[in-house]
């Protein structure tokens, strides 16, 4: 347990104030953890989804709308949205600050630490399909409603440095055929070939590393 806290550095409140669509990018090769009386389990972060509300008919908070299940996306950067969808629980970070309702889904993790955990959780032992989709990767961290509006910097439930993807793809969302135009925006974003990414990997373009740049 020691050494697991060695390498692990929280990032910071700064990270998550930075544009949506950046911050989709940013999250990939971060780390997402979840301690629990059961232990910590963590992944690093390999596919993401951008929503930007009021705007985007894809989000739940188009046209500003604003329920009980909405309201932590009007607060602050770097909380975690939390909600069901057909009995599975769903992970997000909020961004765009307060008064503006924008998250990113967390689509998918690559199994790093309490991998044993996970399997139990899952009641399976293929490692590919631990967490390769939004309500796999929740299950398999022990992510839960209760999550709901905590802060992403500190324990129990909180994302960490990582390592820097080598491209990033880039396409279009899944899931959202009735969202009108919003369906084609190329809001979705993984780490290019990595075998954990919840669906198809058929990209609009890649993103490449830029030589010297700086990766959280």
């Amino acid at each position: 347990m020691e050494e697991f806290y060695k390498e692990i550095v929280p990032v910071s409140q700064e990270f998550f104030e930075q544009p949506t669509l950046e911050l989709a990018k940013a999250l990939l090769g971060c780390l997402l953890v979840k301690e629990t009386n059961e232990g910590i389990a963590a992944g690093y972060i390999v596919e993401s989804e951008a929503y930007i509300g009021p705007s985007d008919r894809a989000a739940h908070s188009y046209q500003n709308r604003r329920t009980a299940r909405t309201e932590i996306m009007f607060q602050r950067f770097g909380l975690a949205y939390i909600y069901m969808m057909h009995t599975h629980c769903l992970f997000n970070v909020t961004s765009g600050g307060e008064e503006k309702p924008e998250a990113v889904l967390i689509r998918a993790v690559e199994p790093w630490y309490g991998v044993g955990l996970m399997k139990s959780r899952r009641g399976m032992e293929e490692l590919t399909s631990l967490t390769n989709g939004p309500g796999k990767l929740t299950k398999s961290l022990g992510i839960t409603k209760e999550d709901y509006g905590r802060p992403l910097t500190t324990p129990p439930l909180y994302i960490a440095k990582g390592f820097c993807p080598e491209s990033i793809s880039v396409g279009k969302r899944i899931g959202i055929d009735n969202a009108g135009e919003a369906r084609d925006f190329p809001w979705r974003f993984w780490v290019t070939n990595n075998k954990y990414v919840s669906r198809h990997q058929k990209s609009e373009y890649v993103l490449l590393k830029q030589q010297g740049s700086d990766c959280t």
